[in-house]
């Protein structure tokens, strides 16, 4: 993120909102529909929040998980960047353990030539799937190197999207095509943009790392609801001026499921819950349906992991979404919320954000 957007977002209004709204988008695959179902529901998405005011919209790296189709999100972005025009676009995140730095930034200079000053690089540390799935894709059986050397990879990807390896470096005559290289004048000055990079996270380390760096910070509240307070508060008093931010600048990541009757959102969050047990217990499959949900049986310890898994899913009609999301922003300080509406069809996802956006008063589409 440059200082000029963080600067221009406080001053915007959003509706009622008292923060900017985003989207987070996992491309949903529910049981009776397609991979190519759920990204032409992104597509509507993307298209639809656009219109409504809504800030950015991610799409997040997952792997070998039948109800997630957004192993790419390279190629998902370039997709929605073609099907829209204001919206910022980015990674929520891509892992960067699993690539080589400068593939990353190789993928994302191409995003910003193809979409100038609206695509976001928002990075993890994680897998983002199982050990064995990291292994294939990392080519290594040393999964924790990838994590461990997180501050090494991130540094070496900025200086790609910078061309700044300094003279005498191995890498000093690699350029990330497109790039800066490309948008430097005769007289030496850069006249192309690079993707602002945010650092994800659910937990300390990439919390205090962003503050250390200057970057923002983008929380996973949506998996890890009992670390935001610590982590947010550790990014903030960690944090370092920089000529990325003057001042800490964090989002969070909340699941939101609004619908236009409480049965139907109780509903869809416990299908979330059973579908998160399922991946935890090594069973991911599609999304489930809910009315399938409702009908079968779990035991005591299946049922306490589903409760305390749908306690952080702010669902219900869309005053008691927007009441969730506002009580959620005065505690946590929040400068922006990234609403996840994961559900079972494609048409309860897009009609959760009209509700949202509705609830705010954010422009018609």
């Amino acid at each position: 993120m440059a200082a000029d957007e963080a600067d221009e977002i406080r001053g915007t209004a959003h509706g009622t909102a008292p923060v900017p709204l985003s989207v987070l988008d996992l491309v949903t695959v529910g049981v009776g529909s397609t991979a190519g179902d759920a990204l032409r529901t992104s597509v509507q998405l993307a298209r639809l929040t656009e219109a409504r005011g809504f800030h950015r919209y991610w799409v997040a790296e997952h792997h070998s998980m039948p109800g997630v189709a957004s192993s790419s999100p390279a190629v998902i972005l370039a997709h929605l960047a073609a099907h829209t025009d204001r919206i910022r676009l980015g990674s929520g995140g891509v892992m960067l353990p699993n690539h080589a730095p400068l593939v990353i930034a190789e993928q994302f200079g191409t995003l910003e030539a193809m979409a100038p000053g609206r695509i976001d690089l928002g990075l993890g540390r994680a897998p983002g799937t199982d050990g064995a799935t990291a292994a294939a894709l990392r080519r290594t059986d040393t999964l924790n190197e990838g994590a461990d050397d997180f501050p090494q990879q991130l540094a070496e990807l900025t200086r790609f999207l910078d061309d700044s390896f300094p003279d005498g470096h191995p890498y000093a005559r690699i350029h990330a095509i497109p790039g800066p290289v490309q948008g430097t004048s005769p007289g030496g000055v850069q006249s192309a943009h690079r993707p602002p990079i945010w650092l994800l996270g659910s937990s300390g380390f990439s919390a205090r790392l962003a503050g250390m760096l200057g970057l923002p910070f983008a929380f996973a509240h949506h998996f890890s609801a009992q670390n935001t307070i610590p982590a947010l508060d550790l990014y903030r008093q960690t944090f370092r001026p920089s000529a990325v931010l003057a001042e800490p600048y964090a989002l969070i990541g909340v699941s939101a499921i609004a619908t236009d009757d409480e049965r139907e959102a109780r509903l869809q969050s416990r299908a979330v819950g059973v579908n998160m047990l399922r991946l935890r217990t090594g069973r991911p499959g599609l999304f489930p349906d809910p009315e399938e949900v409702e009908r079968s049986t779990l035991s005591p310890m299946e049922e306490e992991f589903v409760a305390s898994w749908t306690a952080n899913i702010v669902h219900g009609t869309a005053d008691e979404v927007r009441s969730g999301l506002d009580e959620l922003h005065k505690r946590t300080g929040a400068d922006e919320l990234m609403l996840t509406s994961h559900a079972h069809r494609g048409d309860v996802r897009v009609r959760s954000y009209e509700l949202i956006a509705d609830a705010y008063g954010l422009p018609t589409a």
